[in-house]
This record gives structure tokens, sequence and C-alpha cells, in this order.
């Protein structure tokens, strides 16, 4: 990769694991118990524990995107985490009718999330990365 490329390839991985980060904070430091009514409003079974599973997703996954480290598993992970709230939260075709149009939309943001994670996946994370300075073939 050329020096844009790999430019771009960091710009990417930040801007799409900003969300992440942001999300996992503010459950972490808000408090859980908003998160956990939602998960349980669901019927996700345990909300009390998974939560820290979703905050360790958002938070540390997320930095590690950030960083680049393990960055093709870590963007992986988002993806199959992002099509499940997807699916779990945001089932367009489920909802009353006022409110399928926010959650369609909704729906198709996580996809094009995945498919930026899906990118990382097949690429890597470029020269400016902890991948890449380890020497790992997965930058």
């Amino acid at each position: 990769m050329n020096p844009l490329t790999n430019f771009t390839a960091l710009v990417a991985r930040i801007l799409l694991a900003i969300l992440f980060v942001l999300g996992g904070y503010n459950k972490l430091m808000g408090g859980t118990a908003g998160t956990v009514a939602n998960m349980a409003s669901h019927g996700i079974p345990f909300p009390e524990i998974l939560v820290w599973g979703a905050i360790a997703v958002e938070l540390v996954g997320g930095l590690m995107l950030m960083a680049g480290l393990f960055a093709r598993w870590v963007a992986l992970a988002i993806a199959a985490y992002t099509l499940a709230l997807g699916l779990i939260f945001h089932a367009y075709w489920l909802a009353p009718a006022a409110d399928m149009r926010i959650e369609r939309i909704i729906f198709f943001n996580h996809l094009s999330i995945i498919g930026g994670m899906l990118a990382i996946v097949a690429f890597g994370a470029g020269c400016f990365s902890l991948d890449a300075a380890m020497g790992r073939k997965s930058a």
C-alpha cells in the first residue's frame, strides 16, 4: 500500500471505531441500567451480565480497532455483534408502522457499518497499526 492508502486505512479504522468506543464508554460511565432495561425489553436473557459483554466489545474492541491490534479479528467480531444488534433491536419488518421508517434507517446503517468492518477483515489494518508494528501478516 502507498502512504495515502495507509493513512486512509488509519482514518477509516478510527472513524468506524469511534462509534463503538463512545457507545461502550457511555454505557460504562452513564450506568448500565438503561441498557439492561432495553436488553430485557427485547427478551435478551441475563441482561445484567451480558451488558458487560456489550461494553467489552464496544469499548475494548473499538480501542483495539483504532490501534489496529488484531484488527481483522476484532473487525469480524464487531461485524457479528453489529449484525446481532440490527436483527434484535432494529428489526424494522416487525416494528409498528409508526416506528418502521426509523428502524429501517438504523438497520441499514448497521449493514453499512458491517460493510466497513468486512473491508478491514479483507484488507487488514494497514501499515499505521500495531499489527504492522508487530510484523503480523494480517496488517
